[in-house]
């Protein structure tokens, strides 16, 4: 078990928790004919996995164990690799004009990037140095090996107003909020912007954020014009 030193305050809970609801709120409100009794399954086994996990850790992530780890890092793959299931749904639809309403695809495609930018930022934030609870309860040189380097970890040479807010100099350690950043930034680019990918596990992942991306938006593109001929 590993848990934040007494006095010490955990990450907030809740900025994760609300991006996975929209992620799940999203998926439901996709068209039925996309895999309803699937995406139910989905939804529901997410809500279930949420319940242990607020109650260990309702407000903030104070205390991680095996089993609060195997269900938070199980919670953000069932969400992806479900999103990856609707994609390629949305892909059939998409090249195949008769299947319904070409606006409410083209909505439908924006729910499934949309989800698809939460499920990766979830995967990247359970992931990388050992998870939330990880990387704030651990002293630098205990936390395990970075999946990503993010920009405040090499700010500490910059100019005295900006290496203040770097990692070394300030204790900096990424939130959700930055891997959500760095989801939807590689959703955008088709690449890695300011947060580098270094181990190969963040690599895969990225990679397949983005190339998921880049063929959804060029089938959205396609089908759009489509509409106005």
């Amino acid at each position: 078990m590993t848990a934040i030193p007494e006095g010490g305050r955990g990450e907030h809970r809740w900025p994760a928790v609300v991006a996975l609801l929209v992620a799940l709120g999203l998926y439901l409100a996709l068209p039925s004919t996309f895999l309803p009794a699937f995406r139910y399954a989905v939804v529901g086994i997410g809500l279930l996995l949420l319940i242990p996990l607020l109650v260990a850790n309702p407000v903030r992530l104070h205390v991680q164990t095996a089993w609060t780890r195997t269900l938070s890092v199980s919670q953000a793959l069932l969400l992806a690799a479900a999103n990856q299931v609707m994609l390629v749904q949305l892909l059939v639809s998409l090249t195949e004009p008769t299947t319904g309403s070409g606006s409410r695809v083209l909505v439908a495609a924006a729910q499934v990037w949309i989800t698809n930018v939460i499920a990766f930022a979830l995967l990247l934030w359970e992931l990388d140095r050992g998870g939330p609870v990880v990387r704030r309860a651990l002293e630098r040189g205990d936390v395990p090996a970075a999946d990503i380097r993010f920009a405040q970890d090499e700010d500490h040479d910059a100019i005295a107003e900006v290496a203040a807010a770097s990692s070394l100099h300030a204790g900096w350690r990424p939130r959700f909020g930055d891997y959500l950043y760095t989801s939807l930034s590689n959703s955008m680019a088709f690449s890695a912007t300011d947060a580098i990918p270094l181990s190969g596990r963040a690599k895969a992942l990225m990679g397949l954020q983005a190339f998921s991306g880049f063929v959804l938006l060029a089938l959205v593109i396609a089908r759009a014009v489509s509409l106005f001929q």
